[in-house]
């Protein structure tokens, strides 16, 4: 029997731009068509974007939706490829439903559709619902239950979505109790640092349960703090897998012969729905090897940086971004991310100089935006300032914020004036213990690196400077920049070792209490002394209110500040360890 030759096709989409996402899958069908394939697979909610939050509560935007997967039928039969089986996740919802106090969504449904002949021909929904983390499904859609199988001229392929491979015993297990030959698993899995290896050991698994291959097909690109890596591939037994590349859009092709399994139409537990498919001439093939994803951690990190901040920026209808240039690392880090995502052409670098701005911090932002080509200007803010502090008195932490927020005044009036989009740069250590200035560094409309600890930042800025001299180019960041003792430079020799204990320490910590949510006593197992440990705890606990006013930025961590985070601003509770 011949093999079906299946294309994993990873998009990536806008949410709620259903006319552009049509077209988008439509001509990533065709050109797999051309390629030989017969069967075409799309990640999970391609058609509409993930993820759509309560868009899905608008009664109109369901039926939309709902009419967007019969239009894709449609526009594939156009295009010529309607005898290709086209597999796509999209969000599906009676609009007769009832809107109740229990299920305001009128049990809409996280839906894989199947597409042939122009026409919408079987539908997969979601068994398991992710709640944790970045993922409130339970909030939105009404799990499946029933298992589907499509037997393609004698080639049983099954269906999943994203969660219902992550758990065993799930429909997994019951397709390989059908005798399946491949599971088709559509997917949305966010980016974080480990991921990848992650997806694998769990997928590992999955192939040894249900006893057969599983071909992984995953989206691609930023939607607001999410980051979609691709980094489809297909997973078979022991270490034979199919990688494809990480953090842009292709097609992957791979071969489903039938397994000679024994076959079964009917499993305990489930409800099963068969549909028989003819696929397109098997004379349509052609060789297609699969690219191989050979990005290292921090190759990885970089990508979704630039993949969520360049797509930040295009999907909400920006062009030119503009940043503060200290001359410290963060914002030179920031200045590289911004160029590599929207071209330097497109980055507006602006020194905002105080009276205790030192000369080699100005020096260094302005040789930075020499060696990059990006557009600078100086706007010195000590007469701001003046007048604040003249006008009201100011001293101390008042004195050192009036800086700030002149600054982040001086950025959002040139980005009235001009149109662009400011980018925060603050770090994630900064922001775990407060410290940014609202209405003043804390200002933007995205935050490239506030999932990025401090030392972290360096380490991205030294890659990314070696990775310059590999290309034969400049490196984009001064040595001086990376080298220096950080310091905000809002008083006359200051430093962050004034008030934080070193950053490979605090990061250390910060790890321990925010992402691994470790108490006082559990950190100090590590050897901290137990007063830093609640030192840096009073400060992440106080902190909350600013993070929740701080821009969005890319999420690359295991628990990252924001959705994936949730703690109460008003809390008098502390661990009395």
């Amino acid at each position: 029997m011949t093999p079906l030759r299946v294309a994993a096709c990873q998009i990536n989409p806008v949410v709620g731009d259903l006319d552009a996402n049509v077209a988008r899958i439509t001509a990533a069908a065709r050109d797999a068509a051309e390629r030989g394939a017969q069967v075409a697979v799309f990640g999970e909610m391609a058609l509409t974007g993930y993820p759509v939050e309560d868009l899905l509560l608008r009664r109109s935007f369901a039926v939309d939706s709902r009419e967007a997967v019969h239009e894709l039928a449609r526009s594939l039969d156009t295009a010529g490829c309607g005898d290709l089986i086209v597999i796509v996740g999209f969000l599906d919802r009676d609009p007769d439903a009832p809107e109740t106090s229990t299920d305001p969504t009128g049990g809409a449904r996280n839906a894989a559709g199947v597409l042939h002949g122009g026409e919408l021909v079987a539908r997969y929904d979601k068994h398991f619902l992710p709640n944790y983390g970045v993922f409130d499904e339970k909030r939105w859609f009404t799990p499946g239950d029933r298992l589907v199988v499509l037997d393609v001229d004698g080639v049983r392929l099954g269906l999943a979505i994203c969660e219902d491979v992550w758990w065993p015993d799930g429909p997994v297990a019951g397709l390989g109790e059908l005798g399946v030959d491949a599971v088709l698993c559509l997917n949305a899995s966010p980016f974080e640092v480990g991921k990848p290896a992650q997806r694998r050991e769990i997928l590992a698994a999955r192939v040894a349960e249900g006893g057969a291959p599983v071909l992984y097909v995953n989206l691609v690109g930023g939607q607001d703090e999410l980051v979609f890596d691709g980094d489809s591939f297909t997973a078979r037994s022991g270490s034979d897998w199919a990688p494809g590349p990480q953090f842009v859009e292709a097609t992957t092709f791979t071969d489903v012969p039938a397994l000679g399994r024994d076959r079964a139409e009917t499993v305990a537990g489930w409800s099963v729905e068969s549909v028989r498919l003819a696929a397109r001439p098997a004379s349509a093939l052609q060789s297609a090897a699969p690219r191989v994803a050979d990005l290292d951690e921090t190759a990885q990190i970089w990508a979704a940086l630039v993949t969520g901040t360049r797509d930040y920026v295009h999907k909400v209808g920006g062009r030119t971004v503009a940043l503060g240039m200290s001359g410290g690392i963060d914002s030179a880090l920031v200045a590289v991310i911004a160029a590599d995502a929207v071209g330097a052409d497109n980055v507006y670098g602006v020194g905002m100089p105080s009276k205790y701005s030192s000369d080699h911090s100005k020096d260094d932002a302005a040789e930075q935006a020499r060696r990059m080509g990006i557009h600078f200007r100086f706007e010195p803010i000590e007469h701001m300032v003046e007048a604040f502090v003249g006008q009201l008195h100011l001293t101390g932490l008042a004195e050192e914020n009036i800086q700030a927020r002149c600054r982040g005044m001086t950025l959002m009036s040139l980005s009235n004036l001009d149109g662009h989009l400011v980018l925060a740069t603050g770090n994630k250590s900064e922001l775990a213990v407060g410290y940014s200035t609202i209405y003043g560094d804390a200002v933007g409309a995205y935050a490239p690196i506030r999932d990025v600890e401090k030392s972290l930042v360096w380490e991205l800025a030294r890659w990314r400077n070696k990775v310059a001299v590999e290309r034969g180019e400049t490196p984009p960041i001064p040595e001086n920049s990376i080298t220096k003792e950080p310091s905000a430079e809002l008083r006359p020799g200051q430093k962050d070792s004034d008030s934080l204990p070193d950053y490979d320490v605090l990061d250390d910590i910060l790890r321990r209490y925010v992402e691994q949510d470790q108490g006082v006593a559990e950190i100090a197992e590590a050897g901290y002394e137990p007063d830093l440990i609640r030192k840096v705890a009073r400060l992440v606990d106080r902190a909350e209110y600013k993070r929740r006013q701080y821009p969005l930025g890319p999420k690359v961590t295991p628990k990252a500040f924001g959705r994936d985070r949730r703690m109460p601003i008003t809390n008098r509770w502390h661990d009395p360890a």
